[in-house]
């Protein structure tokens, strides 16, 4: 007989809105970014077709973000209703993040209203891109603060505990706890990195189809040079991230790398198969690198999971998993960003066209790229299982105990399955009905300036 567990559905519905939500709130962080890019780029070449990019990209900025605040609803109203005693305890302290995150959206949302309709209203082209400023920064702030409220969890700070209750609130140190830097700083770059290979993906799927307008070659090296600045901030971002987890949160490093014995020159473990003994088999070891990430000398002594209570433990299978899915993908990016840039700087001497095996490795990246995305965030919050606020309270205390959970989920399964589907389906039909070949022609764009 099937044995309801309202912790295990709220989880499950809870991870599904998140995985959901994360990729259109990743698009709604990066698109604006990289439209902003494209319309000064515009501006200062005098290029239409940079111009043109900024205009179309916006048009299916605006789907994305329509869905986006539907799932960003959801998330809001599941905070209260599958986790009340979390939200009872801990509600004072993010409070102020969560209520910055909402205004950071209006910002964000009035502005690219304007900005939308004002496209060649303006005698001064630099008046219309100073309202797409607010929209980059309103974007990138929602995303700062609710990775606050998330960071808070990873590094509760700025309260004292009393009988379960949380007094002396302060919080702007609970906003800026430890875990802040590194997680806003990862969240903002790899949201960028993953926009620009979506972009990417477009034009290069153009090209692969025999469509090589200037516009296209045009818009691949914006989107490919821009994402491999952010894959290589990223990746140093991803260094200070270890060092933060070493220091506050050992025991998910150690789950990340099956790390059971404490000690320095610690091996870091790519891959592999966890025997139900804790034996790790078939495993690539580099010696010395987990101490390395840990505390950049191999001298670093990392904590090992034996001297973790088993009750203590998150599931190490799965974390280990996602973050080698993270840690492998990223790498793959940041080589094909590298060789497409080595492309670039070779074809103003030789002159030779793209090859199609690049152009399928971007387009590749684009959904491998939103999978690292989902493999972070779900290493993130499987790793600091069994907790939901690290340390002070565990995910099955937080939890609803609602007989209802599982209708909820059927019923919010559907509604992200409608959302998405189509989402899809207006962004398919609005470009594929309005192809730039055909809109460069109507706007009279000819020539524009080298690639």
């Amino acid at each position: 007989m099937f044995n309801y567990d309202p912790v295990l559905f709220s989880r499950i519905l809870t991870g599904l809105t998140l995985f959901v939500h994360i990729i259109y709130a990743t698009i709604g962080v990066g698109v604006p970014l990289i439209i902003a890019l494209a319309e000064w780029i515009g501006i200062k070449r005098n290029d239409p077709h940079y111009l043109l990019m900024a205009r179309r990209w916006a048009r299916g900025f605006t789907v994305t973000v329509a869905v986006g605040v539907v799932t960003g609803t959801a998330i809001g109203l599941q905070l209260s209703l599958l986790w009340p005693n979390f939200m009872r305890v801990a509600g004072q302290a993010i409070a102020l993040p969560l209520f910055m995150e909402t205004f950071a959206f209006f910002v964000e949302a009035i502005f690219l209203g304007i900005y939308l309709y004002t496209w060649d209203r303006f005698k001064n082209r630099m008046v219309h891109f100073l309202l797409l400023i607010p929209v980059a920064i309103g974007s990138s702030a929602s995303a700062f603060f609710i990775t606050t409220v998330n960071a808070f969890m990873n590094a509760p700070r700025g309260f004292d505990m009393v009988e379960g209750q949380m007094t002396n609130i302060q919080p702007l140190l609970a906003m800026f706890n430890p875990a802040m830097p590194t997680k806003v700083s990862h969240v903002l770059v790899t949201a960028y990195v993953t926009s620009a290979f979506l972009l990417a993906a477009i034009a290069a799927i153009a090209m692969l189809r025999g469509r090589n307008h200037t516009y296209y070659k045009k818009a691949l090296r914006l989107t490919m040079t821009s994402a491999l600045v952010f894959a290589l901030a990223s990746a140093l971002i991803g260094d200070l991230s270890g060092k933060y987890l070493h220091e506050y949160q050992p025991e998910k490093l150690a789950a990340a790398e099956w790390h059971f014995e404490t000690t320095d020159k610690a091996s870091l473990i790519l891959g592999g198969i966890l025997t139900e003994e804790n034996e790790v088999k078939f495993a690539i070891k580099i010696p010395f690198a987990l101490s390395i990430l840990a505390g950049s000398t191999p001298d670093t002594v990392v904590k090992g999971l034996n001297e973790v209570p088993p009750d203590e433990l998150p599931p190490l299978r799965p974390t280990h998993y996602f973050f080698d899915s993270m840690v492998f993908i990223g790498i793959y990016l940041t080589l094909v960003a590298l060789w497409y840039v080595i492309w670039q700087r070779r074809k103003r001497k030789t002159g030779k066209p793209i090859s199609r095996m690049l152009l399928w490795a971007i387009v590749i990246g684009a959904p491998l790229a939103v999978m690292a995305i989902e493999s972070g965030w779900m290493f993130a919050e499987i790793g600091r299982q069994p907790w939901i606020l690290w340390k002070v309270m565990t995910v099955a205390e937080g939890a609803t105990t609602s007989n209802h959970v599982d209708t909820m989920l059927w019923l919010f399964a559907l509604l992200y399955a409608v959302l998405t589907l189509t989402a899809i389906r207006v962004l398919i039909r609005m470009f594929k009905d309005n192809p730039a070949e055909e809109e460069i022609a109507a706007l009279g764009i000819e020539g524009g300036t080298k690639i």
